[in-house]
């Protein structure tokens, strides 16, 4: 019997009623049997700092490292700031891809979700996250792509997804990246 695939997925926004914690959280609703999706969000990541890596990482940036190195496979949940990543998940990946031959990053399966009030949803950031995970030699699936545009009218006030289709979506999304993990990962 195999054992369940873990995802970690990892939230791009702080926002309390994020439509893209929303979206993790529908993830998990919308798992697979045999797939356990658990959530990290970027609160208590400070800002990178040279300094304090080469010190030892701070405790908060450890526990996230030992997430990501347990999981069999990331889904990362970006908004779109100004064309690109939010700074904060930027941060967050700065963090985990040092030292970059320890990276919990390196051949870890990754999937990229988005939802953004924009007409083009998390286009632009998602290609931008991309072009990140090429340093950390992550392997990023291609297909299939989840881009949420105009998000408020998908999410509730409190950010939970309303839309059966983008539900169906993610469900098409895991089922992708818990293929694509067992392909170039090392889940059982």
């Amino acid at each position: 019997m195999e054992r369940p695939v873990q995802v970690l997925g990892i939230c791009g926004s702080l926002r309390r009623a994020s439509y893209n914690l929303g979206l993790l959280r529908a993830a998990q609703a919308v798992a697979p049997e045999g797939v356990a999706v658990e959530i990290a969000t970027l609160h208590d990541i400070p800002l990178y700092n040279q300094d304090e890596d080469a010190a030892g990482p701070p405790a908060a940036v450890q526990a996230l490292k030992a997430r990501i190195r347990a999981a069999d496979a990331l889904l990362i949940a970006t908004p779109e700031y100004n064309y690109s990543i939010p700074g904060v998940l930027k941060n967050a990946i700065d963090w985990a891809s040092r030292p970059p031959a320890e990276t919990p990053l390196r051949h870890k399966p990754i999937a990229l979700i988005g939802a953004s009030s924009g007409q083009f949803g998390t286009v632009r950031a998602q290609l931008a996250l991309r072009q990140v995970f090429v340093f950390t030699e992550s392997y990023v699936l291609p297909k299939p792509e989840l881009m949420v545009p105009a998000a408020a009218s998908k999410f509730d006030a409190a950010g939970n997804l309303l839309d059966e289709d983008i539900r169906e979506r993610l469900r098409g999304v895991l089922a992708a990246l818990v293929a694509w993990a067992r392909r170039v990962g090392t889940p059982a």
